[in-house]
């Protein structure tokens, strides 16, 4: 299903190198031009062989199909694998952290590592890693392939935390991506914990950045299996906060499957759903 082209190791001045694989649609033709989907955690998306859950997106077959029935402009995917051991702060949108107090950073921190083995004082870098998105991966994927450079033309997509950073990347760069696809979005920002503070802090956020996104398209889902059961009422109230913002279903879509969990097999069926919402012909 067209070409995987690894770049191996890619050097960054703002996070971890990490590699980076591009899919790209049969028939791919350098003297065109190509949308441009931008998707994290790139190691899970092509190949099930190599993934430590032996799961995968299944992003190849699912754009090409697209693609080939013409139902979407066509594109390339840019897939980043995460940090490993960076994932969480890379991914966790850093300003609304800013808004909690010391105390409740101090339970953040405290909870990740009594609760999900975190060695250091958690810090977000994730202004960090849309930099190394923005001012590094960008130019070298629009100047090495036939792209449009526009944010008409480009998107961004993630899940789980990834659905964070992906909310977090069209919010902060609005003349980037012209739309994003959140899927499973990790409203929780950690560990399941009572009193969290996280949630109110992304809601704050989202008020006083969602004006930027009126000309933007921006998708969210979520099920109610595993991790996915604690996501509707975050995912309601930011539903409500689109909503008191004037957001319709021209340019928003929040999507719940029911018994669905929190796992790739769960995203890679519902896959064409975002995609075609992004980049319907």
């Amino acid at each position: 299903m067209g070409s995987i082209i690894l770049h191996e190791n890619f050097q960054s001045k703002f996070v971890t190198a990490r590699n980076i694989e591009v899919w790209l649609p049969e028939n791919y033709n350098p003297k065109e031009k190509y949308a441009v989907l931008y998707m994290h955690d790139g190691q899970m998306l092509f190949d099930a062989t190599t993934t430590w859950n032996k799961q995968e997106w299944m992003a190849d077959e699912h754009a090409q199909e697209l693609i080939k029935n013409k139902q979407v402009k066509p594109f390339i995917i840019v897939g980043i694998y995460n940090g490993g051991t960076t994932r969480h702060a890379d991914y966790f949108p850093e300003k609304p952290y800013t808004y909690l107090s010391d105390e409740q950073k101090n339970k953040v921190s405290n909870d990740l590592k009594s609760k999900a083995n975190f060695k250091d004082v958690f810090i977000p870098n994730s202004d960090n890693y849309l930099k190394f998105l923005v001012q590094e991966v960008k130019p070298f994927i629009d100047k090495k392939y036939a792209t449009f450079t526009d944010k008409n033309h480009t998107f961004i997509m993630g899940s789980s935390m990834g659905g964070l950073i992906s909310m977090y990347a069209i919010c902060e760069y609005p003349n980037v991506f012209g739309a994003a696809a959140c899927l499973s979005t990790h409203w929780i920002g950690a560990v399941p914990t009572e009193n969290n503070p996280i949630p109110e802090a992304f809601y704050r956020y989202l008020k006083e950045n969602i004006s930027k996104l009126k000309n933007h398209k921006i998708y969210f889902d979520y099920g109610n299996q595993t991790l996915d059961a604690l996501y509707p009422p975050y995912q309601k109230e930011v539903d409500n906060i689109l909503i008191s913002n004037g957001f319709t279903a021209k340019n928003w879509t929040t999507k719940f499957f029911e018994g669905e969990n929190h796992s790739e097999e769960a995203w890679q069926k519902r896959l064409k759903i975002p995609m075609l919402f992004m980049m319907r012909k």
